[in-house]
């Protein structure tokens, strides 16, 4: 297990329930930043839909955005929709490792997205850079949007198996949602990025189902013989979740999976449930994590890990999509008490808009684990 490094980040683009959007809708639709952020990264209702719709506003898609071919079975996007995102700060961890560190730039991220053809639509980005080396892809995937003009959405690629519950890619603080991301022993399963296909239906009551199939491999490189896939099972991750009134959603998710390893097999379950409160200008949100795994460490004899874990996060927004400066508390707790891991940290952070696509962010954790705390400055800016 490694402890969080803290740093200061800026997510600036949105998320689908597995992706992100970038600057370059705002270039295509001539709007600003703030129609789907409040602030960005987070999203607003009305940038939820826009994701949810394949990247594109069904009312505002003049002819002028693709070619005239005349092929009525080619759409073509009159230009490619390309971002890049850019990252630097300055990090003081006094207590923990002793250091003063300057890291800029911390990352340099190209970013892109939008439509193949009606319904179908791509997104993915590539690290030019990241933390000194060049990263590859995280998120890639095709997204078949409204499939039998129902509410049915189905994506084919690699993506965050968190991403229907809370996303790690449109937090305000660099200080990771840790419960997320624990795992015991040798196991290789989290609920980070993996590859597979996600299904996502919207019931007539407004209940939100999402079913993911998984590899449950992660998104490394392919072996020798070019499968993705470590071993020869498929995980399975399903979640539900509810608008009980306005500014009230409560959700649940399980996953369940084994993996192998040296001819030894570990099965487990992650399961928890969620909830979100959002009565301006405070936004809540809440998640419970448990887990059991037979065999994580993968020895000749089977022995069950119990994990556990929740975080808390607290967004403040004064005047809400109008702020000029935002705050975020986040309580992070982690443990594996057969392994003696256990995370426990509280983050308060403070972002101030010096444009819409530039912020200076402020962030400093106390690691209660360690007894250390680590202070963050810095800025990011996406064009």
């Amino acid at each position: 297990m490694k402890n969080i490094s803290l740093s200061v980040v800026l997510l600036f683009f949105a998320e689908t329930s597995i992706s992100e959007a970038i600057p370059a809708f705002a270039r295509k639709y001539d709007m600003s930043c703030q129609t789907c952020h409040s602030p960005a990264p987070k999203l607003k209702a009305y940038g939820e839909e826009f994701a949810a719709n394949g990247f594109r506003l069904a009312e505002k898609e003049p002819p002028r955005f693709f070619r005239e071919t005349g092929d009525d079975q080619l759409l073509l996007m009159r230009e490619l929709p390309f971002a890049l995102r850019v990252e630097g700060y300055a990090r003081w961890l006094p207590q923990t490792n002793h250091r003063a560190d300057m890291q800029a730039p911390y990352l340099l991220k190209l970013l892109s997205g939008g439509q193949i053809t009606k319904d179908i639509s791509y997104y993915f980005y590539f690290f030019f850079g990241e933390r000194g080396s060049v990263a590859g892809l995280e998120d890639a995937f095709v997204m078949f949007n409204n499939l039998f003009t129902e509410e049915l959405d189905v994506y084919v690629g690699q993506f965050q198996i968190s991403d229907p519950l809370f996303k790690r890619e449109l937090r305000l603080t660099l200080e990771d949602y840790q419960v997320y991301k624990t795992a015991p022993g040798l196991s290789g399963i989290d609920l980070t990025y993996d590859r597979g296909v996600m299904v996502t239906y919207t019931l007539p009551t407004k209940t939100d189902l999402v079913v993911e199939v998984l590899n449950g491999s992660g998104i490394g490189a392919a072996d020798a013989m070019r499968n993705f896939d470590s071993d020869a099972y498929k995980n399975i991750f399903a979640r539900a979740s509810q608008d009980i009134t306005e500014g009230i959603r409560v959700g649940g998710f399980v996953y369940y999976g084994k993996e192998e390893q040296v001819a030894r097999v570990n099965a487990l379950w992650i399961a928890g449930p969620d909830i979100s409160l959002s009565f301006n200008p405070i936004e809540v949100n809440v998640q419970y994590v448990e887990r059991r795994d037979d065999n994580p460490s993968f020895l000749a004899g089977k022995k069950t890990v119990e994990t556990r874990g929740t975080m808390t996060e607290v967004v403040y927004s004064p005047d809400g999509d109008k702020s000029t400066w935002y705050s975020a508390l986040v309580y992070n707790w982690a443990e594996i008490t057969s392994q003696g891991y256990k995370y426990n940290s509280i983050t308060g952070h403070y972002s101030y808009m010096l444009a819409r696509n530039m912020r200076l962010i402020g962030e400093y954790t106390y690691d209660a684990t360690m007894k250390g705390n680590k202070v963050s400055v810095g800025f990011v800016g996406a064009f």
